[in-house]
């Protein structure tokens, strides 16, 4: 008993020590264990000061760094640490909404290139809370991230109005995931690796008319990807010379609750099919569609005889009682992405410094002038299943 109990505590400190903090419910989850036991494994592990713990996080005990005399960029209370170049002794922090569904590759992609280049990747997680996104990126700076990830919660993928400056002014580099910035905006200068929703819109668009469909709806709630899901599913109506389907019922009054914007999409592509002529649809998300096609079926409409339907994300699509075709966001290779600009940018930075160092005032100096930023949009996958 006594070396079960040892095991699962170093599992417990093993993951806390590469993901810096993580929730207690979502650990009991991930260990398969009951949350009674591993509160006791936290309390006994607490009171031998191997974690921190409170309000149901639990997070690493930071190694006393020697003083150095000076802090980085104005970061208060970040240690001080040499880069090098492939990345080994650097800290790597991710804010994102949450390490489930969608995020959970994007994280996996991103850690499995921060541990191969001897960094460290730790997470900070919002849950789409208002100013979250901010409290974890302070939190993860004040811990000694070299560097930030970020997935602000921004609500339709870029900053509203007053929205966002902020992330352009952290200490240090910062990598937009999955978000991105309108020109002019101050995070639009940022570094930026997402997924280009609206070629993944157009493409099922495009494979639902070489399928020999001409009206094609798109069913998706309001979401951080919807508007670039919009303007690609319009812009592929446009360019295909396609009849229009019938407008996506717009909101009255405040926010819909979670049943009343399922009966609202349900609602919509029964009448879209019925009495609109539509034949296709694409739905976003998986879980929207294999909820809806059997509400679908008793309401008449067949699948896919009456309307072929194909999801978007791919998280869940190939487990339908009849697998579904879907577009994927590259979820992983985004992750790996974003953390390999990021390890360079640290990398070029390091280098930077040591040339300066090394040349002191001489016009020679310039040659090490920060490479560009850059903006990268990978594009989404089509998975055809019969």
């Amino acid at each position: 008993m006594r070396a079960h109990v040892d095991q699962r505590q170093a599992q417990v400190r093993a993951l806390v020590r590469a993901r810096g903090s993580v929730r207690v419910t979502d650990l009991a989850l991930e260990l398969g264990i009951s949350p009674v036991t591993l509160r006791r494994d936290i309390e006994a592990m607490a009171a031998r000061g191997e974690i921190h713990r409170m309000h149901g996080v639990i997070s690493r005990v930071e190694q006393p760094q020697p003083p150095t005399g000076a802090t980085r960029g104005g970061t208060t209370g970040a240690p001080e640490r040499p880069a090098t170049q492939g990345g080994e002794g650097l800290v790597v922090g991710m804010v994102v909404p949450t390490t489930e569904y969608y995020y959970a590759d994007v994280v996996r992609g991103a850690r499995e290139v921060v541990e191969a280049r001897g960094a460290r990747l730790t997470v900070g997680l919002t849950r789409y809370l208002p100013g979250e996104d901010r409290t974890q990126a302070d939190r993860l700076l004040s811990t000694g991230a070299d560097g930030l990830l970020l997935t602000p919660n921004w609500d339709t993928g870029s900053p509203g109005p007053g929205e966002g400056a902020w992330t352009a002014e952290l200490p240090v580099p910062t990598v937009l995931v999955e978000r991105w910035a309108p020109p002019g905006h101050p995070a639009a200068a940022l570094d930026r690796v997402g997924s280009d929703h609206a070629h993944g819109a157009a493409r099922a668009v495009r494979h639902l008319v070489d399928s020999g469909h001409r009206r094609i709806a798109l069913a998706c709630q309001e979401t951080p990807t919807t508007a670039r899901l919009r303007a690609g599913y319009e812009a592929a109506v446009d360019a295909l010379g396609l009849e229009p389907a019938p407008p996506w019922p717009q909101l009255a009054g405040g926010p819909l609750s979670v049943a009343d914007r399922f009966a609202r999409a349900l609602d919509y592509l029964c009448e879209a099919v019925t009495t609109g002529g539509v034949t296709a649809a694409l739905i976003h998300s998986d879980t929207d569609a294999i909820m809806l096609i059997p509400r679908l079926q008793a309401r008449g409409v067949r699948v896919p005889e009456d309307l072929a339907v194909i999801t978007y994300d791919d998280e869940v699509a190939g487990l339908a009682d009849v697998p579904l075709t879907a577009v994927a966001p590259a979820k992983r290779e985004v992750g790996a992405r974003a953390a390999e600009l990021l390890l360079d940018r640290l990398a070029s930075g390091a280098a930077k410094a040591g040339a300066v160092a090394g040349a002191g005032a001489r016009a020679g100096a310039g040659a090490t002038e920060e490479p560009p930023r850059q903006h990268l949009e990978l594009l989404p996958r089509l998975t055809i299943r019969p």
